[in-house]
């Protein structure tokens, strides 16, 4: 536990400090953070990490990120193109490795600039696009939706939610963490009601809830399959990047797909 706040406290200052900062500052945070999970995921499905399938992966990671990033010197493209290319030289790194990089290889790397790639994408657009507030209002959301979900777990949680996942997540706990995200949007909304309306506060808690948990269950799912306890070692005590955002990567793309946010 000690640990935990060691390492903990200071990653959360230093998150929320470049949060405020915005602009390049965040971009290049969400850059990094992107490819130091992918590159954990690589490692946990067993891909070598500097085999073709993975820098493939890699440099369509960075073609993601750098479509959003400030000051940007990409111009703009066709996603379904971009998406099309990934897939083909992913499938075409199979033949002309003669199946030293697996058909697997190609479909597991190619989810993973898709669940990693576009989640940092939307954290990134979020926060440079609608600005600090609305950026903080969606990840508080997420956050307190943990915190809810945890102490209405410790007091009231009876029944499993997942067992065979995530055998401590129960039904209760579930509930508790939504109630919480759709209070805090809620109340955010009537504090600050040029922000967003309150139905559409409710939509962003609600939201933000079931993806959120749904993401953390996601990470549990592909870690107990490949047996691991973490996604990696960054952070002592909390385990890798994808050990902490698992909850961000699913929310923010989401509330984009949506069009939760108000348009800009």
């Amino acid at each position: 536990m000690k640990q935990r706040f060691v390492t903990g406290i200071p990653a959360a200052v230093g998150f929320l400090a470049v949060l405020v900062l915005g602009n390049l500052w965040f971009a290049l945070l969400m850059a990094g953070l992107s490819l130091i999970g992918y590159y954990e995921f690589l490692t946990i499905n067993r891909i070598r990490r500097f085999g073709p399938t993975a820098i493939t992966g890699f440099v369509g990671m960075s073609v993601i990120i750098l479509q959003g990033f400030p000051f940007a010197f990409l111009p703009s493209y066709d996603w379904i193109a971009v998406v099309w290319i990934l897939l083909a030289v992913m499938l075409f790194i199979t033949v002309a490795t003669k199946n030293r990089e697996t058909i697997d290889h190609a479909a597991l790397g190619f989810l993973g600039v898709l669940y990693i790639g576009f989640g940092f994408h939307y954290m990134m657009v979020t926060r440079l696009e609608y600005g600090l507030a609305l950026t903080i209002l969606v990840f508080g959301c997420v956050w307190l939706s943990d915190i809810g979900a945890y102490f209405a777990g410790r007091a009231f949680g009876r029944t499993k939610l997942w067992p065979s996942i995530s055998p401590n997540k129960t039904i209760e706990g579930a509930i508790g963490g939504m109630a919480m995200a759709i209070v805090f949007a809620v109340c955010w909304s009537l504090a600050r009601p040029d922000d967003l309306a309150p139905s559409t506060a409710l939509l962003l808690g609600l939201a933000a809830a079931i993806a959120g948990q749904s993401g953390d269950l996601i990470e549990s799912a592909l870690k107990r399959v490949r047996d691991v306890k973490d996604s990696g070692t960054l952070l002592p005590g909390h385990g890798g990047v994808l050990d902490r955002v698992d909850s961000w990567l699913l929310v923010f793309p989401i509330v984009h797909v949506l069009q939760i946010l108000p348009a800009v």
